[in-house]
């Protein structure tokens, strides 16, 4: 047994490697449903016929809407257009009690970071779907994953932590950013996007 030692070094090093790598995310992130089951594709689609301006907009002192506010929603839904459980459960739970609608939210920064909209939909001209593919057509939102140790949205870090492998959707890791602004010539100093 001359590489008992060896072969021992090696197991235990695949096991933490799977462990780092494979389990540890799994156990990392919870996950939890939006409070309401929004169709994207049914307010944009054919029958929808929305943009993604008409709910999230650049306001007039240039900040961008983010989030609709709930009168957004009341403005269509004050009655049941389409009478599905969702819409019911959701004027009955936040547009008759007038409550805020407390959507988990995806791309939640840190405090030093300073994201603009306006800088990259406005003067930019980026079409939404470069770093949302698939929300407008979706039928219901994605499983919201929170890091339980930072209370962070997975998305920050995108689809693979490891980032062995590349989704369609994007992270939004500083890499993430500084890959984009390079490819398209953008600014890139700290404090363009750092407070």
């Amino acid at each position: 047994m001359k590489h008992r030692g060896t072969i021992l070094f090696f197991a235990g090093f695949a096991g933490m490697s799977f462990l780092g790598w494979f389990a540890f995310p799994r156990v990392l992130y919870r996950s939890a449903a939006q409070p309401v089951q929004f169709s994207h594709r049914l307010h944009t689609g054919d029958k929808g016929g929305m943009k993604c301006e008409d709910c999230h907009a650049v306001l007039a002192d240039g900040s961008f809407s983010g989030i609709p506010k709930l009168e957004k929603c009341a403005g269509c839904h004050a009655a049941a257009l389409k009478n599905t459980d969702a819409e019911k459960r959701m004027i009955k739970d936040y547009i008759e009690p007038n409550r805020e609608i407390p959507w988990l939210v995806y791309s939640r920064q840190p405090e030093n970071v300073r994201f603009s909209h306006v800088f990259h939909v406005k003067l930019a001209q980026l079409p939404c779907e470069r770093c949302h593919p698939g929300d407008g057509a979706s039928d219901t939102p994605r499983a919201y994953q929170e890091d339980r140790v930072s209370g962070y949205s997975r998305d920050i870090w995108g689809a693979s932590m490891s980032r062995l492998v590349r989704r369609d959707r994007p992270g939004m890791k500083m890499d993430d950013c500084m890959d984009c602004h390079e490819r398209q010539s953008a600014a890139d100093s700290c404090l363009t996007c750092h407070k």
